[in-house]
C-alpha cells in the first residue's frame, strides 16, 4: 500500500476532529462510534493488527480497518509560524489569565479549516485543542504569542520554549517498528479499538497531540 501526503492530509483531518461532539442530539441510528485516543509506543505490527503500550502503560491491540491511512509528524519550529497558517494547538489555561501552549501542529496548506473551532481534549486534564488561523505571531517576553481565529473569534495563545512543533509528513509500514511512538484517533468497538489512521513518530519525533 502505498502512504504518500494525501492519506496523511485525510489522517489529519479525522485526527483534530474526532474529539468533537455533538452540537445537538441526534437519534441512536445516527450517532457516531465513540472515540478514543491511544497515545503509546509500538510493541508489534503484523498485518491488520498493532499492539500498543499505551502512556497509562496498558498494552492494547489495535484491529487497523481496511484502506487505513498512515502518516507521521516533523519537526517544525515557532519561527515557521506565520500569518495565514492553519494551526491545531493543544493548550492549559494559564495562571496568570489566557492559555498556554503544550504543542502546535502546523497543518499543510490543503488541510486549511480542517477541524476549525476549540474544543476539549484528552492530553492533559482541561487541556483543550483550537484549530484556527493564525492572525499574528509577535514574540514575546516569554516566548511567542499568536492570536488565531476561528468562527469569528479570536484567541490568544502563548507558546513557550520548548513547545513541540510539528507539521505532518508521509509515512511508510517500515516506520512501525518496535518502539515507535504513535498517536492513533479509533473508534471504540465490542473487539477492541478500531483505527482508520495512525500516527507515528520517526526520526526521533514523538507526535506530540
Amino acid at each position: 500500500m502505498i502512504k504518500n501526503i494525501l492519506p496523511a492530509l485525510v489522517l489529519g483531518l479525522t485526527a483534530v476532529a474526532s474529539a468533537a461532539l455533538p452540537a445537538a442530539p441526534v437519534h441512536a441510528e445516527d450517532q457516531k462510534p465513540e472515540q478514543v485516543h491511544i497515545r503509546g509506543s509500538i510493541v508489534n505490527y503484523s498485518g491488520s493488527a498493532l499492539k500498543v503500550k499505551t502512556r497509562e502503560g496498558e498494552t492494547v491491540d489495535v484491529t487497523l480497518a481496511d484502506g487505513w491511512k498512515l502518516a507521521s509528524v516533523a519537526n517544525a519550529a515557532v519561527t515557521d509560524i506565520k500569518p495565514g497558517d492553519f494551526v491545531g494547538i493543544a493548550s492549559l489555561p494559564s495562571a496568570g489569565g489566557g492559555d498556554g501552549a503544550l504543542e502546535v501542529l502546523i497543518f499543510p496548506p490543503a488541510m486549511k479549516g480542517a477541524g476549525e473551532g476549540s474544543y476539549g481534549w484528552d492530553l492533559k486534564p482541561n487541556s483543550s485543542m483550537t484549530n484556527a488561523t493564525v492572525a499574528d505571531a509577535v514574540k514575546g517576553v516569554d516566548g511567542r504569542t499568536v492570536t488565531v481565529s476561528y468562527h469569528g473569534k479570536e484567541k490568544k495563545i502563548a507558546i513557550p520554549d520548548g513547545t513541540p512543533v510539528v507539521t505532518i509528513a508521509p509515512a511508510t509500514n517500515d516506520h512501525l517498528v518496535l518502539g515507535a511512538v504513535v498517536f492513533i484517533p479509533a473508534e471504540k468497538a465490542a473487539s477492541g479499538p478500531l483505527a482508520h489512521q495512525v500516527l507515528v513518530g520517526k526520526n526521533g519525533v514523538v507526535p506530540p497531540m
